[in-house]
């Protein structure tokens, strides 16, 4: 553990760089999901936004340079939309980042201009043209799916959903959908979070990954998902209009089905998405509120959490252990929650005691 707090000390001059050149610009960064991004568009752009094409790929950043060195050189080459730096919780970035420009003659000229251009440290960036993919495809989805209904859910969990279309699964795969976005940021911040989404709000194991802008192939077989092989059967798939059985410990108390939540935000969505064509949206369900209410009707006592941070996954959800102790029950729940980074420590363990707490009542509820 101290080899890798060592390694992720962030350099105190160059933040203090960043700092000035803030405050002497009055460039403004927004913190989102893991990345930092400026413009989208800026508060000087003139015009619409950029069409396919404008984007390019950064790669091989060193992880303490950041956007005071970074925008000042690619602004050079044209009118720059957007400019994103994916960011680690540590403070550090993750060694890539994404600029679109006002064309695609623009975004040309950044790669042949620096492709390779070396830093002060003597590091040389990747520049290359952004795939720019808007499709993912959802797999393992109940049989009894209705268009209408996953594209309100979609909608919820994520931004920028611009389609949904159905088809059916080789086999006994169930459903597959593939989701359009308007762009290709839309696309990547969904695909963070849709799997979580869907495993937490109604407990279903779906597939995730990107889907070819062409045609697709109905008899192509979706890919195989990443579980080990002694992992243990995957339970049942539930129907979107069938509710959650009755807990046995809780009485009747029940938790909204995939159908009955399509208009409810996800509890791990951090900001309520806008009503989609004047829809009414209904306030989120807190899942610890929650739990401690159906605790204490039920004579059980309020839940008591232990949460430990472990690490930070790959994909850039940090990960937690928890052991949740019901004073009436005489076996604590255990596990592992996954959360996006937030704003502050004590919002990043909030939304992982929420997390926890949708567990546990998914637990009660196949007790």
């Amino acid at each position: 553990m101290e080899e890798r707090s060592s390694q992720q000390v962030l350099n105190p001059e160059r933040l203090k760089a960043l700092e000035m050149w803030l405050q002497e610009t009055d460039v403004k960064l927004t913190q989102v999901n893991g990345q930092r991004k400026y413009g989208g568009p800026p508060d000087d752009w003139l015009g619409a936004p950029p069409g396919p094409g404008c984007e390019v790929f950064i790669s091989q950043i060193p992880r303490d340079v950041f956007e005071d060195q970074l925008i000042p050189l690619f602004r050079a080459v044209g009118p720059l939309w957007e400019f994103r730096l994916m960011m680690n919780f540590s403070g550090q970035n993750r060694g890539f980042a994404y600029a679109k420009y006002d064309s695609p003659a623009s975004a040309a000229a950044a790669i042949r201009s620096l492709h390779g251009r070396a830093l002060e440290s003597g590091a040389r960036l990747g520049v290359r043209r952004s795939t720019e993919k808007r499709q993912l495809c959802l797999g393992e989805l109940p049989t009894s799916t209705r268009r209408e209904q996953l594209l309100q859910v979609l909608l919820d969990f994520s931004e920028g959903v611009e389609g949904v279309s159905l088809r059916a699964g080789p086999g006994e795969q169930g459903m597959s959908a593939v989701v359009v976005y308007a762009s290709h940021h839309a696309a990547s911040m969904a695909k963070k979070v849709l799997i979580e989404a869907f495993k937490k709000r109604f407990g279903l194991a779906i597939t995730l990954r990107w889907q070819s802008s062409s045609r697709p192939k109905h008899e192509e077989p979706p890919r195989p998902s990443k579980t080990p092989p002694s992992s243990p059967p995957k339970p049942p798939r539930c129907s979107l209009l069938d509710s959650p059985r009755p807990p046995l410990r809780l009485a009747q108390r029940q938790l909204p089905a995939f159908s009955q939540a399509v208009r409810a935000p996800s509890p791990m969505v951090h900001a309520a998405p806008e009503s989609p064509r004047g829809a009414t949206m209904v306030p989120p369900v807190d899942a610890a509120a929650l739990l401690q209410g159906v605790c204490e009707v039920y004579g059980q006592g309020k839940p008591l959490y232990d949460l430990q941070y472990r690490h930070m996954g790959p994909d850039g959800f940090l990960c937690f252990s928890y052991r949740v102790y019901v004073p009436g029950l005489a076996t604590p729940f255990s596990g592992m929650v996954q959360t996006l980074p937030g704003p502050t420590p004590g919002a990043i363990q909030e939304e992982a005691r929420r997390a926890t707490a949708q567990q546990v009542l998914s637990a009660l509820y196949r007790a």
